[in-house]
């Protein structure tokens, strides 16, 4: 059961990579259509840039929520990696009780506002605003869980890893 899961896991973690690359192809194509019919045809359009803002959005709030790793985030390490496996679960720990408590806390006010926000929509691709900031109410309740999660294993399980530069990489 156990492995079964995990292999599930790799699969969606896989395909949420798919999405991204599709959603970073997709944003460079509109890109170069934009450049193609300004400078070349000189007829401007606003919907690829419209487009690319929308992927830009998408893309990186979805990346967060569902691809980036916890060791590939960006954070402040000196004093992190300077003490042992004791003090670093415990600063973990209160980094993400603040996170968890302040998504908790934003939460109602995120819902409220992408809800309301159906009233409007974007000027040329007639998006609805609710749909478009739909992904950061996604992104809440992924970084609320996985922030749950990762604090259920610095309490019962190992401390976090210490960071090691000279494996640090691109995430590939």
């Amino acid at each position: 059961m156990k492995r079964q899961l995990r292999q599930s896991g790799r699969w969606l973690y896989r395909r949420a990579e798919n999405v991204l690359a599709a959603m970073l192809g997709l944003m460079f194509a509109a890109f170069i259509l934009q450049i193609v019919f300004r400078y070349l045809l000189n007829l401007p359009i606003g919907w690829t840039n419209e487009l690319s803002v929308i992927l830009w959005i998408w893309l990186v709030l979805f990346g967060a929520a569902f691809v980036v790793r916890e060791e590939e985030e960006i954070r402040f390490d000196l004093i992190y990696s300077a003490v042992g496996p004791g003090a670093r679960r415990v600063m973990f720990l209160i980094s993400a009780t603040a996170l968890i408590v302040l998504y908790g806390i934003s939460f109602p006010a995120v819902w409220d506002y992408v809800t309301f926000m159906k009233v409007e929509s974007t000027a040329y691709m007639k998006i609805r605003f609710d749909w478009l900031y739909s992904i950061y109410v996604i992104f809440v309740i992924a970084a609320i869980v996985r922030y749950l999660w990762l604090s259920w294993q610095a309490m019962f399980g190992k401390a976090p890893k210490e960071f090691d530069p000279t494996k640090a990489g691109s995430g590939v």
